[in-house]
């Protein structure tokens, strides 16, 4: 049996990138293949699977990924850095839509894009029987791969804002994403991405990419954030987190207890 997700035609969530349509996504990191396979159906437009700052390793990432076989919703891996033997090892699994952190200049957005491409647009080494050919399945895969792949860059310092329009600039950069964390730490309001100089930086980050022609995205738990940045131009955001769903409703569920007087048998 082949997989679906490694070779069925077009990848949608870059589609709808170019369309710029709003695309809702959620955040994992859990790295757990029961919560990715619980999250499967619900409906979210993409789901983000972190190996940046999340325990998450390739076959820890391939069993998240196999848990979305069939999914109408995009599994988007972010690696923990910009590095063309992780790419490249993601990229055999299955995974095709690439969320890469800590993008500074122009020649880092081009050395991602690179290394998610066969010769002769990238650098990406050639197998024919991995998970993503369907173990030699889809002859067809290599042929397609290059313009089914997603690259989006994360926008997280001050120097990356400062390189924003040559960023936006590379060819095959699907889009660009705001990390609101690091971009605060950058700006010295470390732990607070709401400080009025961050969310200025925010704003202009997402009006220069949209004025580029470049989809933005970003990572807003909170729905009063989330709602902000779609109205500001943002098209693809991670309104939650399968971490903070499970620990916000825990302490939910408990406080709804506490305090209850104790009542006899």
């Amino acid at each position: 049996m082949t997989d679906p997700i490694a070779n069925q035609s077009g990848n949608p969530f870059k589609e709808n990138l170019r369309e710029d349509r709003r695309q809702i996504g959620l955040w994992c990191g859990l790295s757990s293949n029961l919560v990715a396979e619980l999250l499967n159906p619900i409906g979210f437009d993409w789901i983000l699977f972190d190996g940046e700052h999340a325990p998450n390793d390739i076959p820890i990432l391939l069993g998240q990924l196999q848990a979305m076989r069939g999914s109408a919703t995009e599994p988007i891996v972010r690696p923990e850095w910009n590095d063309a033997v992780i790419i490249k090892r993601l990229l055999d699994i299955g995974f095709r839509s690439f969320l890469v952190p800590m993008v500074q200049n122009a020649e880092e957005a081009r050395a991602a894009v690179a290394a998610t491409r066969y010769p002769p647009e990238g650098i990406r080494g050639v197998a024919t029987i991995n998970r993503a050919a369907a173990y030699g399945g889809n002859p067809n895969y290599i042929k397609s791969a290059n313009s089914n792949v997603c690259v989006t860059v994360q926008i997280e310092t001050s120097e990356s804002m400062d390189n924003l329009e040559s960023i936006c600039g590379v060819d095959g950069v699907d889009g660009i994403f705001v990390g609101p964390s690091d971009l605060a730490a950058s700006l010295g309001h470390l732990g607070d991405p709401s400080a009025p100089v961050v969310q200025e930086a925010i704003h202009h980050i997402v009006t220069t990419a949209n004025g580029l022609g470049k989809p933005a995205g970003t990572l807003a738990p909170a729905r009063d954030d989330a709602l902000r940045y779609l109205d500001w131009g943002f098209s693809f955001v991670a309104v939650g987190s399968d971490i903070g769903l499970l620990r916000q409703n825990a302490v939910t569920l408990l406080s709804d207890f506490q305090g209850q007087p104790e009542t006899g048998a």
